[in-house]
């Protein structure tokens, strides 16, 4: 992977935490990103924040420094799942810092992580829980994402957007059949929702990869990796394969 401090810094980061005043927050937060120089985009919503900021190393620093221990959230991002990559040349056109009434979008009241969510699995040990024969392995994102790359032997929901995973599952996934579901997204942010969501419908057995496929390709050696292809990302990288390294600038976008 590059050297973090010879280029552009990118932070991807989110946290399910309760945020009854996030409409209060937009306006100091926007001030504090764009006085830094950041670019990218920022969801604020009464369950968390969730977003992908990237700027000058030193900025994203001081950035994920104020979440964290800042006076701007008090205190209340301190579970932040937070990554690092790296961009040849600044990923955003601009900034974005907006309201929302889901970080991940669902439209399931009763899925909340803040409650209950599935078992995290650290990278290390995905390898092992996805070897086990009776363990069905789901990948929840979206289909144009899942064919520039997924797991070996991963079930595609063929969804176009991951509103449509409550409809997957209640079609096509059963607790009495479906014991052991081990399940992975780009950051791991869909799979705390979808996660919550199964185990609201009964199912008891439900496992996703803590920090998503980027934790997955920045930990696991290649030699070691059950990871095919590349890993789409909402930016102008466009795709990171492993080591979290940018995409071969001759693919074409495929959206």
């Amino acid at each position: 992977m590059s050297d973090l401090n010879s280029a552009t810094k990118v932070a991807a980061f989110y946290q399910f935490v309760a945020l009854p005043d996030y409409r209060e927050l937009r306006e100091p937060l926007r001030a504090f990103c764009a006085g830094l120089g950041l670019k990218g985009s920022v969801l604020l919503a009464q369950e968390g924040i969730n977003g992908t900021v990237a700027g000058a190393p030193e900025a994203i620093d001081a950035f994920t420094h104020e979440l964290a221990h800042g006076d701007m959230f008090g205190g209340r991002l301190n579970n932040l799942e937070l990554k690092f990559s790296t961009a040849e040349a600044m990923p955003f056109g601009r900034l974005k810092v907006r309201l929302k009434k889901e970080i991940v979008t669902l439209g399931d009241e009763t899925a909340d992580p803040t409650r209950q969510v599935g078992t995290y699995v650290d990278a290390t040990e995905w390898n092992a829980l996805i070897a086990k024969p009776d363990t069905l392995l789901l990948d929840t994102r979206n289909a144009f994402e899942v064919a520039m790359g997924t797991f070996e032997g991963a079930v595609d929901p063929g969804i176009k957007s991951f509103g449509q995973f409550r409809d997957f599952a209640a079609i096509e996934l059963n607790p009495a059949k479906h014991r052991r579901i081990a399940m992975f997204c780009t950051g791991g942010i869909r799979c705390e929702k979808a996660s919550a969501h199964l185990l609201a419908r009964g199912f008891t057995e439900v496992y996703h990869l803590k920090g998503g496929i980027l934790r997955y390709l920045e930990e696991v050696p290649e030699a070691e990796s059950r990871w095919r292809g590349e890993c789409f990302v909402f930016d102008e990288r466009v795709a990171l394969g492993h080591g979290l390294r940018e995409r071969d600038k001759g693919h074409c976008r495929d959206e």
